[in-house]
Order: C-alpha cells, then sequence, then structure tokens
C-alpha cells in the first residue's frame, strides 16, 4: 500500500513537471554560456593547456566578440525557440547553420578589424575560430539531445508503467509519423511493436522498434501485456477491403483498432494525436468505390432545374450534395420540416458553388394547390421524389398518415410532373415493398405502380424512373445511430431478433447510383441496387461494441426483444414476379415485371381516397391487401385480415 502511495506520488510530480516548457530566455542564456565555454575551451586547446602562456588581454577582447557576434545569430535565427524535449533534425540543422554562418562572420570581422585598426590585437587566430566552431556546434548539439534523451528515459519509464501499450500497423514514413507524433504528445503511450506486410522488414528495427508479421504480433501481445494493445493502422490509402480484413481480426480479440483519416494536417511535423479515431461500423460495411458516369451525369443535371422533395432528409440531403457538383442552375428544395430545412441551408450556403441558386421551400407533398403553384413557377428538368414515410413500426400504427404521403403525396407531384411536361421524375423507392409485409412497404409498392401506370399513360411526355434499394447506414430512424446511443448510455442494446438480417449500404454510395439510375433511365424502369450481401444485426451489434472498446455481453448486453409490427427476418429486393435484367453499371440491375401488371390503379385509387376521408383504418388496410394480393402482414393487427382479401376485385393477370 506505501509503495503504490509513493509510486503515484512521484508519477504526479513527473506528470506536472515534465508538462512544463522552459523559457527561450533561459534556453538563449544556456547557449551563450556554452559559446563562451566553448571559446575558453578552444584557446586552451591551442595553447596545449599552457594557461601561463595565454595572452589574457588579447583573447578577452577575441571572446567579447565572438559572444557578441553568435548571440546575435541566436537572437536573428531564433534558434533557441525550439522545445528542447522535442529537438528534431531541422532543429539540429538550423544550430549548424547558424554556428556556421556566426563562424565566417567572425572570420571576416577579424580579418576587417585587423586591417583597419592595424593591429594584431583584434585579429582572432582561424585556428581558435576553426576549433571553437567544432566545439561550439558539439556542445549545442550534444546539450539538446541530452536534454531530449534524459526527457525520452523519463516518459519512457512512466509509459512502461503506465502507458497504453500500442502496435502501429504500417511501418513506413506515416507509420514512423505515427510513432513520433504519439510520444512528442504529452499522453500515456508506449509504442511496443510495428505490424507491416513487407516481409523484408519483419524481424528488423524502425526507429529502435521490431516489425512484426500480424500473426506473430497477435501471439506475442495479446496475452503477454498487461493492458490490451490498441492498434493504430497507419497506411495511407489502405484498400479496404484490407482494412476490413484487418478490422475482423483484430475483432476477434477484442482489440480497438483506430485509424488516421484519409486527409490530416501536419503542424510542426507531427499529427495531433485526436486525429486518430476508432473505426466506424460504416468504415467496415462501406464497399469499393462507385466508379459514376460522370458524363451522362453531368448531361442529366448540368444547367438544369432541379427540385427534390423531402430534401432535408437523409437521403434527400446527400443527393442535394451530390447534384450541386454537376453545376444545375438552380435547385429548388422542399421539405415541411422547418428546422431540418433551415439547418441544410446553413451547411449548404457555407460551401455550395456560387452559380447554382439554392431555394429553400416549406411545403408538403400532400397539400395539391400549393404543390401546383410551386412546380408552375418553377418549371423543373428533373424531380427527384425523396419525401416519404419509411418508419415500418411507426407506419404500421398509423397506416392513414403512410397512405396519405406515401401514395398519394407521390400522386401529387406525378401528376403535376406529366401536367408541366417536366422532363424526368425519379422516385426514391424501398426494398420493403417487395412481397410486402407492412403498411410502408405497401403503399410505397402501390405508388410504384401508379408511377408506372403514369408513364404508359397516352401523351405523356416525362420519363418516369423508380430507385428501389435497402437501408442506408446512418439515415433517420436506422438501427446505427440507435446502437450508438444505447452503447453511450451503457446499454442494453436491442435487437428484435437473432436471426433478423438486412441490407446496408452508405447514404452516399445511396445516391450515387441514384444519379447513375435516373441518367440511364428512359421511363417505366424499377432500378434495383446490388446492396452486396445482406448483414445480421446482431453481429451488427457486437462490432459496434467491440469498435467501442468494449466488450459484448460483458461491458454491454444485447437484449432480443422479438419483432415488431410489421417487421420480416429477411428484405428481398426482386419481386416473385419480377426478374432481374443487368444494365451497363455492375451495381445497377432492373427489375421487370414478368407475368401480372395492374391495369386499373386509378379506379382502386378513387375508392382508396373515399375510404381515406372515413379514416377507418382495418378497411384502408382490406383494400391494400385487395389491391396488393402479395401483402401480408407480419407480427400486425392486421394479420386476420389477410383471409378476408379478395385480390381480384382490383387486378387481373396480362
Amino acid at each position: 500500500m506505501l509503495f503504490k502511495t509513493i509510486e503515484s506520488t512521484i508519477g504526479k510530480v513527473l506528470d506536472e513537471y515534465t508538462h512544463q516548457h522552459v523559457s527561450r530566455s533561459i534556453i538563449l542564456a544556456i547557449d551563450v554560456i556554452i559559446v563562451a565555454t566553448s571559446y575558453i575551451l578552444s584557446v586552451i586547446l591551442r595553447y596545449n593547456f599552457n594557461l601561463d602562456e595565454i595572452p589574457v588581454d588579447r583573447y578577452l577582447a577575441h571572446f567579447v566578440i565572438i559572444v557578441l557576434i553568435r548571440s546575435l545569430f541566436f537572437l536573428y535565427q531564433k534558434s533557441y525557440y525550439g522545445i528542447i524535449r522535442h529537438t528534431s533534425l531541422q532543429d539540429v540543422r538550423l544550430l549548424f547553420y547558424n554556428i556556421t554562418y556566426s563562424s565566417l562572420c567572425i572570420l571576416v570581422i577579424s580579418l576587417f578589424l585587423d586591417q583597419l585598426i592595424n593591429t594584431s590585437h583584434l585579429y582572432i587566430p582561424l585556428s581558435i575560430i576553426l576549433i571553437d566552431y567544432f566545439i561550439c556546434l558539439f556542445l549545442l548539439i550534444a546539450s539538446r539531445m541530452f536534454v531530449k534523451s534524459i526527457y525520452s528515459d523519463i516518459i519512457k519509464g512512466r509509459h512502461n508503467v503506465y502507458g497504453q501499450p500500442i502496435l502501429i500497423y504500417g511501418a513506413g514514413s506515416l507509420g514512423i509519423l505515427t510513432k513520433n507524433s504519439l510520444l512528442n504528445e504529452e499522453s500515456k503511450y508506449k509504442i511496443i511493436g510495428f505490424i507491416d506486410d513487407n516481409e523484408s522488414l519483419v524481424g528488423k528495427t524502425v526507429h529502435g522498434i521490431e516489425v512484426f508479421e500480424l500473426e506473430q504480433a497477435l501471439m506475442r501481445f495479446i496475452s503477454s501485456t498487461s493492458k490490451q494493445p490498441q492498434v493504430i493502422v497507419a497506411i495511407k490509402n489502405i484498400d479496404l477491403n484490407r482494412r476490413k480484413q484487418l478490422a475482423e481480426r483484430f475483432l476477434q480479440h477484442n482489440i480497438i483498432i483506430k485509424i488516421i483519416p484519409p486527409r490530416f494536417e501536419l503542424f510542426e511535423n507531427r499529427i495531433d494525436h485526436k486525429i486518430i479515431t476508432n473505426i466506424k461500423i460504416e468504415e467496415l460495411l462501406q464497399r469499393d468505390t462507385i466508379i459514376l458516369d460522370d458524363v451522362n451525369v453531368k448531361q442529366e443535371i448540368d444547367h438544369k432545374i432541379v427540385l427534390v422533395t423531402g430534401a432535408a432528409g437523409s437521403i434527400g440531403s446527400e443527393l442535394v450534395r451530390q447534384i450541386v457538383q454537376y453545376n444545375p442552375s438552380k435547385v429548388y428544395l422542399i421539405d415541411h420540416s422547418e428546422s431540418a430545412v433551415y439547418n441544410l441551408e446553413y451547411e449548404l450556403k457555407q460551401k455550395i458553388n456560387p452559380l447554382t441558386e439554392l431555394h429553400f421551400i416549406i411545403s408538403d407533398v400532400n397539400n395539391y394547390l400549393r404543390l401546383e403553384r410551386l412546380v408552375e413557377g418553377i418549371k423543373p428538368d428533373v424531380v427527384y421524389h425523396c419525401a416519404a414515410y419509411k418508419h415500418v413500426p411507426l407506419m404500421e400504427s398509423l397506416p392513414y398518415e403512410a397512405i396519405r404521403t406515401n401514395i398519394f403525396g407521390t400522386k401529387n407531384i406525378a401528376d403535376l410532373c406529366k401536367k408541366f411536361e417536366v422532363k424526368k421524375f425519379i422516385m426514391i423507392s424501398t426494398d420493403k415493398a417487395v412481397n410486402p409485409t407492412n403498411v410502408m412497404g405497401v403503399t410505397k409498392r402501390i405508388a410504384e405502380l401508379y408511377v408506372q401506370s403514369l408513364n404508359r399513360s397516352p401523351n405523356c411526355k416525362t420519363k418516369y424512373v423508380i430507385t428501389r434499394f435497402g437501408n442506408v447506414l446512418g439515415s433517420n430512424g436506422s438501427v446505427i445511430p440507435l446502437f450508438e446511443k444505447q452503447i453511450l448510455n451503457g446499454g442494453p442494446i436491442t435487437v428484435t431478433h437473432p436471426d433478423i438480417e438486412r441490407f446496408f449500404m452508405t447514404i452516399p454510395e445511396a445516391c450515387q447510383l441514384v444519379l447513375e439510375a435516373s441518367a440511364m433511365g428512359e421511363g417505366g424502369e424499377i432500378f434495383i441496387f446490388d446492396m452486396g450481401k445482406p448483414v445480421k444485426i446482431v453481429e451488427l451489434a457486437r462490432k459496434m461494441i467491440q469498435l467501442s472498446g468494449l466488450v459484448p455481453d460483458q461491458d454491454i448486453l444485447i437484449q432480443f426483444t422479438a419483432l415488431r409490427p410489421g417487421e420480416k427476418l429477411f428484405e428481398e429486393l426482386l419481386g416473385d414476379n419480377e426478374e432481374n435484367i443487368k444494365t451497363h453499371h455492375p451495381k445497377i440491375m432492373i427489375g421487370k415485371a414478368t407475368s401480372a401488371h395492374v391495369k386499373n390503379i386509378d379506379l382502386f385509387l378513387i375508392e382508396l381516397s373515399k375510404a381515406l376521408v372515413g379514416q377507418q383504418e382495418l378497411a384502408l388496410i382490406k383494400l391494400l391487401k385487395q389491391f396488393i394480393p402479395e401483402y401480408k402482414s407480419k407480427n400486425s393487427k392486421s394479420e386476420n385480415l389477410d383471409s378476408d382479401a379478395n385480390s381480384m376485385s382490383y387486378s387481373e393477370t396480362v
């Protein structure tokens, strides 16, 4: 107990005083003392230590000249500004230039005074100048290196006891820079090794630190260190798949993995350790960069008038950010959320191309008259329809709102595009529209069918395009922000079912594919995006816990709460009567119906609008089930309506 108290006290003293910096005036004074000492030593060496033979009066004048000139150079070059404990090669180079130039200046002044005054008393022998040059340069550099070494030993000793062990993946220039920055920062780190895939480096040392192969490092340090090491990936432009492999490997051992962002700024040739952050789950789920047909997309948007509904939502706002990069003449952003529109306006006006006009409008797609006046006045060339209600359990309890916005809100803007001859209309749909099991999904499916029916209508000059994809990472209401909050609150993380799976893509990726699909669309297509492999939500939760530096089922519990109303275990991207047709883009397909189409959707919508007035929820859902025979409710109060639905009243096989 006493030993721990003493150790703690010493640690506090070291922390307090090793963090303080010596003032510049003291460093300058020490440098001047070193200059004076070096000159005295050079004179003594010149006379072979025969002090009685040294003419003190003559060399006293030389002493004043040398100290004065070197001091002036110190002041001019500011060589005393550096922090001694962080002395670098640049500091040594500055001292070299300082002493070299001042020695040359001393030589010139010595010769000039000797000729001007015509006396040998002011002439400093060349031998003394040379001896003084080497002694002075050596003592100045050695003094700094001595202080740096002492400081490093003190800090290293502290780190060996208290420091967080760090493995740096990458023994190249960025890895070395990371190592130096972590040790220079007055924080408790100890670098225990480099990891590198380059076999020629493995087994060697870089800056005194051994380089290991990945598996070798794991075997050596996982059980041998008292603290679990952390790993910092310090490789520029590391391959996305390699980064995922590394993260997966380290997560198997509950090792925290951090990364240096692709773009970072250096301060005094160091990296600020605060920019080194944990890898986020989005980065593990992210896929290879999408290559867009920029010429085609630019032709679609360049100098055009673009209107975006739901523009302040997660998809709509990112879509706007990408659209403005293609130089549209005007972009109209419509959303009913005042605060979200205000925030988006503030963000975009900080970095928008001044050639593009932005117009922010508070409006609701359910207000037909207001929308009609807007579209008539705007005369857009392209409309991106993102406005929709997307939260499955919430819409299951509020079918009226889902029908009103997702079906009739879409009908409003789609009809107006036809009326005012908008060139192209792009609807953002969802994989939940495929074999729907909930109100949200079935309303989006009916919206898809209506949009397709408009494209087939006579004298229609608008091209109607539908894009369909799954969950996007970080969107409003998605599981990732929810899990982040639950982890921050100490858990538990709630997962509905141990087998539930979802497709995921990032918001930027989804919006890139929307732009590509909209550019290639000729009207009537449902473009389906390659969502990759489905992800088990429970595994997603475990990885998020581990990436936070915690242990699943130990630090953070995972609880299963049962499927929510309308929720199904697996999502699909193609319906039973649809086939997959490839396009020129490897991540975009067209879902084409092969068996049946709904012809009389207009009659159905008339009846649905009448039922909407009555706001009888069960009657509304029954109508939806009659119209979409594949709509089978899951975990919902509407399940008992499935057997009563008569789909043939509205559809027929073509």
